[in-house]
């Protein structure tokens, strides 16, 4: 079924083609026929080199629409802190509970946020949340004093991105079954933040290519010379 599906969506597409965002975003929905709500991921080349600290591209992105998904989230903080994280909606508020369940292996979240005073107890587990992407960094806005803020875009689907060895940044924006303009308005959002990223160090073409895709479906080719 899966095939067959992507044979008929390459009919109605021309892969050579690079489309307006707006245009790109109607191709991928109208194809995301998925028996689940798939996801509408972007993918977005750059022309940074990684390697070099100067062009590292990283941060946070607050969707318009949120991205559709159910957001874990975890708080390392203590007192009246973790009263306001829970109060916010935290999944997780902890501290040497918190470190000895990650420890454990139980990582039942997918956002790590931490009051600056608890950072010393949050790089008791760096080693397991570095390679995940959890670890608080204050960068992101995940190390806070004001953790409810941070809950809150957190569980209103602000994404997280940094840019992989190969130069790419990804993310998923949204879900097939949100309108084609909440799409849209999410995909312009995201990649106006990776244009606002750009690193000084960066010189020539930044934004080499940029795809928009749904979980099954087919990558569709967006012009970057409109963006």
């Amino acid at each position: 079924m899966a095939g067959k599906r992507i044979v008929n969506a390459y009919k109605n597409l021309d892969k050579n083609q690079a489309y307006a965002l707006k245009d790109a975003v109607k191709i991928v929905k109208e194809n995301a026929t998925a028996k689940f709500d798939e996801t509408i991921d972007l993918a977005i080349n750059l022309g940074v080199d990684p390697k070099h600290a100067d062009q590292m591209v990283r941060g946070v992105c607050p969707l318009p629409h949120g991205n559709g998904k159910k957001v874990r989230v975890a708080v390392f903080a203590q007192g009246e802190k973790a009263d306001e994280a829970k109060a916010a909606g935290a999944d997780i508020v902890g501290a040497e509970n918190l470190v000895d369940s990650i420890l454990s292996g139980k990582i039942d979240f997918d956002r790590c946020i931490a009051t600056p005073d608890m950072m010393g107890m949050a790089g008791r587990v760096a080693r397991v949340l570095g390679p995940k992407g959890l670890m608080p960094n204050p960068k992101l806005g995940t190390v806070t004093v004001d953790v409810a803020t941070a809950v809150a875009k957190a569980k209103a689907g602000e994404v997280q991105y940094r840019v992989e060895k190969n130069g790419i940044v990804h993310a998923g924006v949204a879900k097939a079954s949100f309108s084609e303009d909440k799409i849209y308005d999410n995909a312009k959002a995201f990649i106006e933040a990776i244009i606002k990223a750009k690193p000084q160090a960066v010189k020539g073409t930044y934004m080499k290519k940029v795809s928009i895709s749904s979980t099954m479906g087919v990558g569709v080719k967006v012009d970057t010379s409109a963006l």
